[in-house]
């Protein structure tokens, strides 16, 4: 699949923002101790991968009840769901100078009903012509995400037969449907119910 680049200047792809505020002081001291014991891109890259992937649990997973969206809060409270893991491994790599982009894609149920929007983060590693799609979203049984830089190792590739869709889009900032119902949520229940089925 060929990521498009939503916006021609790289530069967007390393911005703090709101979301991704990778200049609050916690993001930046979570990243230079990564950066202590990982120096060069690829390793950094790796290593903050791990680190949102393993650290942080999703909260569906581990029953936490808040919702995260910005970088440092998943960072503080450690926990948050797919999108919210995107935005701290993101704003973790655009710390380092790193360009990272958000990414989606749509899944659904075995039978192809309730689907819903997925998270993920593109990585553009130094010397590299291509991003490379990484899912922090964190391993469970049935899930084995790996960080690659090869052939993808999400949470799950997409079944087109059940209407599956891998977007191309590479976004600087969240998708508003996204960020919308991240902010509208109250807790962590009431964000499963209004979660995006499709952007």
């Amino acid at each position: 699949m060929e990521l498009i680049q939503q916006n021609p200047d790289i530069e967007a792809y390393l911005a703090a923002g709101e979301v991704v505020d990778h200049e609050h002081p916690l993001v930046r001291a979570v990243s230079d101790r990564l950066a202590d014991e990982h120096p060069d891109a690829y390793s950094y890259a790796e290593a903050a991968y791990v680190y949102v992937r393993d650290t942080i649990p999703h909260s569906m997973d581990s029953g936490d009840l808040h919702v995260t969206w910005r970088a440092s809060d998943v960072l503080e409270r450690r926990t948050g769901i797919c999108y919210a893991k995107s935005h701290a491994y993101a704003a973790l790599l655009r710390a380092r100078g790193i360009p990272a982009a958000l990414c989606y894609q749509r899944l659904t149920e075995d039978d192809g009903s309730d689907p819903v929007v997925h998270g993920l983060v593109a990585v553009l590693l130094p010397g590299e012509r291509t991003w490379a799609r990484q899912d922090a979203r964190g391993n469970k049984p049935g899930v084995d995400a790996r960080f690659s830089l090869g052939e993808e190792r999400p949470a799950w590739v997409v079944r087109p037969e059940l209407g599956e869709v891998d977007y191309p889009e590479l976004y600087a900032e969240p998708h508003p449907a996204v960020l919308g119902a991240l902010k509208a949520a109250p807790d962590r229940p009431s964000l499963g119910l209004t979660l995006p089925s499709e952007l």
